[in-house]
């Protein structure tokens, strides 16, 4: 499998990038080529730095990059030659099978999504961020792709997330809800009613309103939204979670029983710390296009690179597009058949 990777959209410079790259070409002999874009000279200046000499790895230079202050659209209209841009090409080429990026999220998102287009029967694409919790892992989609949609969107990420965690968490029969301000049925608003109604009519093992309060406690692993809930969400529990950890840092050490007990527990809070870790994936896929895209974060490092290849790597070879195409398919048909009879009565 081809993965490209750009090189130039994360905070800490090509050099990092490349040196996850060079580990992820370690970890996963099942990649034959991975495809770096970018600025070429600077490039080859971080390969020679992070002794990155693996024949598998080549260069496309891409002169321009996408700041995290470019407008998405207009800064793609501009910037021709942008190394996200270039990435998404080589996919759409049938270059690259798939491709990583820590840039711009709104770039990334519309770069993919207009020059690969949604895979039949969708009209949108989500992000699955995978969040940890006690006992399990839950995907939230969409965490931050499209922000208005209606309710076949709703469904359509339903779905995905459920193949997602199907096939690349290992739950048999995921529990998938749509997120609202509560359980009852009555609750939430016209999108997610609607929405609610199209899931209980396909396969899914659909159990409803999930609200906060279920996230982290085993009740669901697949929370359904549009992307301005999702990415609020994901965005207020990263913050809690490092503000928690600070938090519990200063109590801790106001005075020398707090620091005893502290070290007594402190193999816990590693245990947390370690589960709790964003690089462990690395990346959250964009589902719903033709192509295999992840987005890494802005901040990430050499391990979080290097799994975020390896995340890319894994849907490739679970075939995660043919069978969302397949399934998505059979859902909308049997939405359809649903409606004739009313339509037949109008």
């Amino acid at each position: 499998m081809r993965i490209a990777v750009d090189v130039m959209g994360g905070d800490h410079g090509p050099e990092t990038i490349i040196d996850g790259a060079r580990l992820a070409l370690q970890s996963h002999p099942s990649i034959s080529q991975l495809i770096f874009v970018g600025r070429e000279s600077e490039i080859r200046a971080a390969m020679n730095r992070t002794g990155c000499r693996d024949s598998r790895a080549t260069i496309v230079n891409a002169t321009e990059v996408l700041s995290m202050e470019d407008k998405p659209v207009e800064g793609l209209r501009r910037k021709k030659d942008c190394s996200i841009l270039r990435a998404v090409e080589l996919v759409k080429a049938g270059q690259a099978d798939g491709l990583i990026s820590p840039g711009n999220t709104g770039g990334i998102v519309a770069a993919s999504t207009i020059r690969l287009r949604p895979l039949p029967g969708l009209d949108r694409p989500g992000i699955a961020t995978i969040i940890p919790a006690a006992t399990n892992e839950f995907v939230l989609l969409d965490s931050g792709a499209s922000v208005e949609c209606r309710p076949a969107h709703l469904l359509h990420f339903a779905i995905m997330g459920s193949i997602y965690s199907r096939e690349i968490l290992g739950y048999k029969n995921p529990r998938v809800g749509i997120l609202s301000n509560g359980t009852e049925p009555n609750k939430g608003t016209e999108l997610t009613l609607e929405a609610c109604r199209l899931c209980k009519m396909t396969n899914l093992n659909f159990i409803g309103n999930v609200e906060g309060h279920d996230l982290f406690h085993d009740r669901v692993d697949v929370v359904v939204c549009d992307g301005f809930i999702g990415n609020i969400v994901l965005k207020t529990l990263e913050s809690f979670a490092k503000g928690l950890a600070g938090w519990l840092k200063d109590e801790i050490s106001k005075n020398p029983k707090r620091i005893l007990g502290g070290l007594l527990a402190r193999n816990a809070f590693r245990a947390i710390t370690r589960r709790t870790d964003p690089d462990n994936r690395g990346g959250a896929p964009l589902l719903g296009l033709n192509g295999t895209i992840f987005k890494a974060h802005g901040s990430a490092r050499e391990r979080a690179i290097m799994n975020a290849i390896g995340a890319c790597a894994q849907s490739l070879q679970h075939h995660l597009n043919d069978i969302i195409q397949s399934e998505v398919a059979a859902a909308n048909q049997k939405i359809a058949q649903a409606a004739q009879p009313v339509a037949a009565k109008s």
